[in-house]
């Protein structure tokens, strides 16, 4: 796949494949530019999560507890936004100019099981 049109964003993008089983193609390529940004709040989501575990461990006050575990997820709504963003500006874009709704199928698959 050419690098023509591709652009970054903090730096880097990668490379994944969508495999559809129930087509003879190939599976497309698409270009991730948000990686670096997904995997630093990944990271921060992380270690958030790892404070409230310790103040549940230390007994701290269950209405503090509620409060940062909303915080924890947001922080996860806001990722996915990221993600979902990149990969409808990128491989569902791709998939609906070449005639690929079985992209669309999957995207749909994935919002009900991500807004449930």
């Amino acid at each position: 796949m050419s690098d023509a049109g591709n652009h970054t964003h903090d730096g880097e993008y990668r490379l994944h494949t969508h495999p559809h089983e129930s087509r003879q193609e190939r599976p497309h390529e698409h270009p991730h530019t948000q990686t670096k940004a997904v995997m630093n709040r990944l990271s921060r989501a992380i270690g958030h999560l790892e404070s409230v575990r310790r103040m549940v461990e230390d007994g701290r006050d269950c209405s503090e507890v509620l409060i940062q575990l909303a915080a924890v997820r947001s922080a996860i709504g806001a990722t996915a936004k990221i993600i979902l963003k990149d990969h409808i500006e990128h491989c569902i874009v791709d998939a609906v100019e070449s005639g690929d709704s079985a992209a669309l199928d999957e995207l749909n698959k994935a919002l009900e099981q991500f807004m449930l």
